[in-house]
């Protein structure tokens, strides 16, 4: 699991979306964001992650919230993931896990039995000033968006 707890300076990272284009935490000074690590495009959970924070995106956006998604998948794997799901919001492709590592969110999993290593589905939320406020670690993708606003005393409107 990650290391970064609430308070810490949020990692650094600089990558690309999936229009390749260049995207780094610097980006979003002066906002605050929401950044969500998942494991793969178009899988059940992540796709009913994704759903909800898209459903509910004008929601974050009148809470003064930004969205990143984080993933390993490749830009052309996002722009189908998007375009499925009509996803409002830029996915970081993190092939080579730098963002992923930074964060600390890689590491030993179990499924059925079956030990591999994985990325921990998280989400961090990062203030104006690039401080972690909040790092969700048990992510209820059904209702994410409401445990985001709920975990920060803020309500879904």
């Amino acid at each position: 699991m990650t290391h970064l707890k609430e308070g810490d300076k949020a990692p650094d990272f600089t990558g690309f979306n999936e229009n390749e284009e260049p995207v780094s935490l610097a980006d979003f000074k002066g906002k605050k964001l929401i950044l969500f690590f998942y494991p793969k495009d178009n899988t059940p959970t992540c796709t009913v992650e994704a759903c909800n924070l898209r459903d509910n995106y004008q929601s974050l956006k009148d809470n003064g919230f930004e969205l990143l998604g984080v993933s390993p998948d490749s830009a052309k794997k996002h722009q189908n993931f998007i375009n499925k799901h009509d996803l409002p919001f830029p996915l970081l492709v993190d092939s080579d896990r730098k963002a992923i590592d930074a964060y600390g969110v890689w590491g030993p999993k179990k499924t059925f039995g079956k030990e591999y290593d994985g990325l921990y589905r998280t989400t961090f939320v990062v203030d104006e000033k690039g401080v972690i406020v909040k790092v969700i670690t048990k992510v209820q993708s059904k209702r994410h968006t409401e445990q985001i606003l709920e975990e920060l005393g803020m309500v879904v409107s």
